[in-house]
């Protein structure tokens, strides 16, 4: 079973300063028009070949457009054995209409 996040409850984690890795896996047209703060970008079709760069040691908070694609990509991670991933539910939907900032992707 995936493990999910809300968007205020992200936010507040990250307010706090708690060490989260946020991994935007939308495409590079999606992440165009901006992104979470201090998020790293990697389209969902490389996760597969980045899978010994993610740190054991930290939950990563994978998010897309709505949660849809980010819940499967959690999904398949898991099934790599990676068990510290967390699906932003909502996407970066929900984060905007929560009002949380966006910004350029750089």
């Amino acid at each position: 079973m995936v493990k999910e996040i809300d968007s205020k409850k992200l936010e507040s984690r990250i307010t706090a300063g708690e060490d989260l890795m946020l991994l935007d896996i939308r495409s590079e047209t999606e992440v165009a028009h901006g992104m979470l703060p201090n998020s790293e970008h990697l389209p969902m079709h490389l996760l597969p070949t980045k899978m010994n760069e993610f740190p054991a040691d930290k939950e990563i908070i994978l998010y897309c457009q709505s949660g849809a694609r980010s819940h499967h990509a959690c999904m398949y991670l898991m099934q790599q054995g990676l068990q510290n991933v967390v699906n932003l539910r909502g996407g970066i939907i929900d984060w905007a209409r929560s009002g949380f900032e966006i910004v350029a992707y750089s």
